[in-house]
């Protein structure tokens, strides 16, 4: 009697058939890398849904986190897992939003501008203002705004004797503003608890980082501030979870520090955008190669940690959860104009 050929499972795979998790970064599980792919790809697919929308006419304008997806979700885990961080996110920051506890109705409601969004009512630009049951406070989509707004937080946990970690999230072109210089500055002066992420896809909208600055890395600006500056692959999940997981241990113990994630931003700057005019379509492609939405459950695949048929099973789930958030939005009503007036002060 011959053996039947059997593929060789590898390490990973049999360690979760034992029922013990595979080498992990700290503090992870494998119920925790399941998680986040499908998260990853609800939040795909929901982006994907937004841009679909936007060329039907009824979502006014939405800024893409395709290629972003890895930074975002990774050093939220981080946030997640340490249970006591505050953030401050941009613009381009779904994914973020979304697996801090949004719902995908929440969204689209935000990004169609009806009645329910929990940002702002539909006042602002989609997913922009306040989301204080997450944990979230963007105010605007200003260009650097939200480093100076994150410091002060950073300042009034510290005042308080708050053990809260701020983490601010921002793209490559806000560093050239001057906000940056007197939010990294005053920070370090204080030595406030603060991660600052720069989350860097090499444009600030048409304008490539090179005629930005003659640095190649934004995190080497932290040595000037004297506090520490890490480059990390912003494509890669984990690397992006464990950076971010020393990054907030620091801030807590000594003081600020800048995590720069260097990704790929998919699509146009926004919907309002046209990047055929600056960009190289043959770079563009080459770099979907590392797109974490394929990479990262192709990761999980290879070691044994999600099958085939879960993979396939969070893509349908993505597909129904997105046609009903799409469904009831589009029957939502916009806010009731007699309420134009609540929250402000005239």
């Amino acid at each position: 009697m011959t053996q039947a050929n059997v593929p060789e499972l590898s390490a990973d795979a049999v360690a979760v058939a034992n029922g013990s998790p595979p080498n992990l970064p700290a503090g992870l599980t494998v119920a925790d890398l399941v998680e986040i792919c499908r998260q990853l790809i609800l939040v795909r697919a929901m982006d994907e849904r937004i841009w679909m929308m936007n060329r039907q006419g009824k979502v006014p304008i939405a800024a893409s986190a395709q290629g972003h997806e890895a930074a975002q979700l990774g050093s939220l885990l981080a946030a997640q897992k340490d249970g006591d961080c505050f953030l401050f996110p941009y613009y381009r920051d779904l994914a973020i939003k979304m697996a801090a506890g949004l719902t995908p109705r929440q969204v689209m409601l935000s990004f169609m501008g009806k009645d329910g969004d929990p940002y702002s009512g539909a006042r602002q630009f989609p997913l922009q203002g306040a989301d204080l049951p997450n944990k979230i406070i963007q105010i605007s989509n200003v260009v650097a705004a939200g480093l100076t707004q994150s410091v002060g937080y950073a300042l009034g946990c510290k005042m308080m004797g708050d053990d809260t970690v701020t983490i601010c999230y921002f793209g490559d072109g806000a560093t050239s503003q001057g906000e940056t210089h007197e939010a990294m500055n005053f920070a370090a002066i204080h030595r406030l608890p603060i991660v600052f992420i720069c989350e860097n896809n090499k444009f600030a909208i048409s304008t490539p980082q090179a005629t930005q600055m003659v640095i190649s890395d934004v995190a080497a600006r932290a040595e000037a501030y004297g506090f520490p500056g890490f480059v990390i692959d912003g494509m890669d999940l984990m690397a992006c979870y464990e950076a971010t997981r020393q990054g907030i241990d620091f801030a807590r113990r000594t003081g600020p520090t800048l995590v720069e994630m260097k990704c790929e931003r998919f699509m146009p700057h926004t919907t309002d955008d046209d990047d055929r005019r600056y960009r190289d379509r043959d770079a563009l492609e080459a770099a979907r190669q590392f797109d974490p939405v394929t990479t990262f459950p192709a990761e999980l695949l290879n070691r044994g940690i999600v099958s085939p048929e879960q993979v396939d099973q969070f893509k349908a789930e993505a597909l129904q959860l997105v046609n009903d958030a799409t469904d009831f939005a589009d029957a939502a009503s916009p806010p009731d104009a007699s309420t134009i007036y609540d929250n402000l002060y005239i």
